[in-house]
């Protein structure tokens, strides 16, 4: 790993983990015209490390509610374990405490919901999606479907569900896209927050709803990579690399988001719709000449 190839990553990675035109699918596209397709996993796992802290910082009080909101329902959970334990011993009737009694309650069940699908589909994946990365084919028919995915948004009606009105069956939808957006070439954020307008949702409720829900599944699937680093041979200027391409990963991720943010009520995915045509065009081209 040299400086050039880590700033470059950095802000592939900064850039298209937020904008509608897939990480996975530009990261793979670079490696494959590049020669790059044994990269450093350790690397790509620390570059989604760092958007993953971009998306912490933006939506920084959701983040923080969230999760105080989560170890107390699984405390309220384990109150009534015991409850009913000691209903079961003839200690009396037991009394139950509400574990859904808030709006940010309801908000983390329904990010378990939404994760458990992706998790199901990115495991039963893993092989395709390492056996795809950086074939220029796969990554350039999916950029395609993505462009198609996009240009469909700008058509949809505006819905007007947020927290409150959104279902289990909602939550379950997005997920289920989340775990197929895994591929390379089809965006996460794209094609997430088409799925959240397709159910009705807000359109930046859609976009919040979207970022903060890959919060797990970036953190499940970097758990999993982790067993896949084996003994890779890493050098004193690798780290320097490492930490260069994170940290502007992380400011050009940090940015990309807050811009996407507005982009999403302004209706301009039709523009990354084109973009993602094009670059889909060029990747299938290159793939047929090279061979």
């Amino acid at each position: 790993m040299n400086v050039l190839k880590a700033v470059l990553m950095g802000i592939i990675q900064g850039l298209t983990e937020f904008l509608p035109v897939s990480s996975s699918g530009h990261l793979g596209l670079i490696k494959g015209l590049f020669g790059m397709e044994n990269s450093s996993i350790l690397f790509d796992i620390l570059l989604h490390v760092a958007t993953l802290a971009a998306i912490v910082v933006v939506f920084f009080k959701d983040v923080l509610r969230l999760a105080v909101e989560f170890f107390g329902m699984c405390k309220d959970i384990f109150t009534n374990i015991v409850s009913f334990g000691r209903n079961l011993s003839g200690g009396g009737s037991p009394e139950y405490v509400r574990v859904i009694n808030s709006t940010y309650r309801k908000f983390v069940l329904l990010l378990i919901i939404s994760t458990i699908p992706t998790g199901i589909i990115g495991v039963f994946m893993k092989d395709i999606v390492e056996y795809t990365s950086g074939n220029l084919l796969v990554t350039g028919i999916c950029l395609i479907c993505t462009g198609l995915i996009l240009a469909l948004s700008d058509f949809l009606a505006d819905g007007d569900k947020k927290l409150k009105e959104m279902n289990n069956g909602d939550a379950f939808a997005i997920g289920t896209v989340q775990g197929i957006a895994t591929l390379p070439g089809i965006s996460r954020s794209g094609t997430t927050i088409v799925a959240g307008i397709l159910c009705g949702l807000d359109r930046q409720y859609a976009a919040r709803y979207s970022f903060i829900m890959s919060i797990p599944a970036i953190l499940g699937a970097t758990v999993l990579e982790l067993f896949d680093i084996g003994d890779e041979a890493i050098t004193g200027s690798d780290v320097g690399c490492y930490i260069l391409g994170m940290v502007i990963a992380a400011v050009v991720g940090f940015f990309a988001l807050r811009l996407l943010m507005n982009l999403v009520v302004s209706r301009y995915f039709k523009y990354f719709a084109y973009y993602c045509g094009v670059i889909g065009l060029i990747s299938i081209i290159v793939y047929i000449v090279r061979k």
